[in-house]
């Protein structure tokens, strides 16, 4: 297993890497203004990568509902199972993008390095990889811990 979690945004397209270790880690966001140049881009990753399975964020609404920008999603899910052939999981990625905008805000940086701090894609990649990383808790067994001598216990459980 190994795959590409993606926080899908029409600007920037934030990605992350996970495989059987379980650990998700970001990279480098898709920012071109082409969509084209996008998928260019997310093809070289793919080969690169090797990837046998893309992890995509679906944004419900915090009711539960889907709304219009899940109709966007489904789309790009369809263009991805179309021009790659791998399977789309769909991820609840209600308020990764929060989450990570907290995680990874420059500390008292003026508004315009934030604006080009978020234009980076450094918070798109970030959110993706909190997707991913539930993604994979959800597939990876945890470790099995090692095994310690047990003490005999006598029937007062002492």
């Amino acid at each position: 297993m190994r795959c590409l979690g993606i926080d899908y945004g029409t600007r920037r397209i934030g990605l992350s890497f996970g495989d059987e270790v379980g650990v998700a880690t970001p990279l480098p966001a898709l920012v071109q203004g082409e969509a084209e140049a996008r998928w260019a881009a997310l093809e070289r990753v793919v080969r690169e990568r090797r990837l046998t399975d893309f992890v995509l964020g679906y944004p419900f609404n915090m009711d539960g509902t889907v709304g219009f920008k899940a109709r966007e999603v489904d789309q790009f899910a369809a263009e991805l199972r179309a021009r790659f052939g791998l399977p789309v999981h769909l991820m609840d990625e209600r308020l990764t993008s929060y989450q990570a905008e907290a995680e990874a805000r420059p500390s008292k940086r003026g508004a315009r390095a934030q604006r080009q701090f978020r234009a980076s894609g450094v918070v798109d990649s970030r959110a993706a990889t909190l997707i991913l990383q539930d993604f994979l808790n959800q597939r990876v067994p945890p470790p099995v811990p090692e095994f310690y001598e047990e003490e005999e216990v006598n029937d007062e459980g002492v």
